[in-house]
């Protein structure tokens, strides 16, 4: 999620200061996403540097508020008017470390797999518990909070259908004799980013 793009959108909304504007997005994300000060300030500094904030006088208590410019505001414009990019080859950390187990001597995936599907499990519940107490949204709080967990239950049900699916495709290569060990290559690594390579492009 773009922190950057969302703390600016808030200041759209009006001038605020470094804590004002941690506990705005607190507030609006239902801190799902929480952030330090620091971090705050970090943003605020490069949004000044790339001119789409400009920092205002301080108050009486020190605070500095920040001002959106009419850059900021027309970036705010674009993020809102814009799909959010979806890598194809994304970091999931579940993902690898499966891939990676399938290749290790003397890993049971299967439990693996197990093991992970029933801390899933538990999330789902503490989530739908989470949801179902709320109910329908009562403020605009509610319904940004709600907006949120409807979108990690999804999420997570969509793990939990992505494990049945690798539990089945294990099942299917170890019937087929194509799981074990992958030695270490002996190989000398190649400098810059490696290719994938597929088995049908290597029996070619």
């Amino acid at each position: 999620m773009s922190v950057r793009q969302s703390l600016l959108a808030i200041l759209d909304q009006g001038p605020c200061y470094g804590y004002q504007l941690r506990a705005e997005f607190d507030r609006r994300t239902g801190g799902t996403w929480p952030l330090n000060v620091g971090q705050i300030y970090q943003t605020l500094e490069r949004l000044e540097r790339d001119g789409l904030v400009a920092k205002g006088d301080s108050d009486r208590e020190g605070r500095a508020y920040y001002e959106i410019t009419d850059a900021g505001r027309e970036a705010v414009s674009s993020w809102l008017s814009s799909p959010v990019e979806r890598q194809t080859a994304a970091r999931d950390e579940l993902a690898i470390k499966l891939a990676v187990a399938a290749t290790l001597p003397g890993v049971d995936v299967t439990e693996v797999i197990q093991v992970q599907r029933t801390a899933t499990l538990a999330l789902l519940r503490d989530l739908t518990r989470t949801k179902d107490a709320i109910d329908e949204p009562g403020s605009a709080e509610d319904l940004a909070y709600l907006l949120l967990i409807d979108a990690q239950i999804f999420q997570i049900d969509g793990e939990l259908r992505w494990l049945d699916h690798a539990e089945g495709r294990l099942a299917r290569a170890v019937a087929a004799g194509v799981t074990g060990e992958l030695p270490l290559s002996t190989e000398v690594p190649k400098r810059g980013r490696p290719a994938r390579v597929h088995s049908a492009a290597k029996e070619a």
